[in-house]
């Protein structure tokens, strides 16, 4: 598996999946700028060494048992080329997997609900989807279609969602 831009971990967490225990891993790299971003320190840091993927794994390993799942942030996930092989590697130790996003990218996330590497999926709606998104985004001309896609998709599939939004 390529070089996963892994910037932060969790060993365990009990509030960003409801009624899982979680490890939690963010991912550099976002194509929003949110003037209120809660992670931009993890996002947007091109600068630090990543995480290595193996002492995550051996993390995860020592909790066997405990660990109900993973949490995939970020930033933005969906712009990791390889956050299908990352699912791959979770599901393959009996896994659950969540995915943190801003939809931007439905293409991808129906590929990994459809494979069922998906088990939840929280989508963070920025603002209305109509002009104020750009202020919201901080991007001049953000994917407005496409996350009323991935919206329309989680709708449409047979896992868990949740739609959530940053109040400021």
């Amino acid at each position: 598996m390529s070089r996963i831009p892994i910037k932060g971990f969790l060993p365990n967490t009990l509030i960003d999946w409801e009624g899982k225990v979680a490890a939690e891993i963010f991912l550099s790299g976002c194509n929003f700028r949110c003037p209120f971003c809660h992670s931009g320190y993890l996002v947007y840091d091109r600068e630090n060494e990543c995480i290595p993927l193996e002492s995550i794994l051996a993390c995860i390993e020592r909790e066997k048992g405990w660990i109900d799942g993973v949490v995939i942030s970020g930033g933005e996930p969906t712009l990791c080329p390889a956050l299908e092989g990352l699912c791959v590697e979770f599901r393959n130790r009996n896994l659950g997997v969540k995915l943190d996003t801003n939809g931007s990218n439905p293409a991808l996330i129906g590929r990994l609900v459809n494979l069922g590497l998906l088990d939840f999926v929280s989508l963070d709606v920025k603002a209305p989807l109509d002009e104020r998104y750009s202020a919201a985004t901080g991007v001049m001309e953000p994917p407005v279609e496409q996350v009323r896609e991935s919206v329309r998709l989680l709708m449409r599939s047979s896992i868990d969602y949740e739609f959530r939004t940053t109040v400021v």
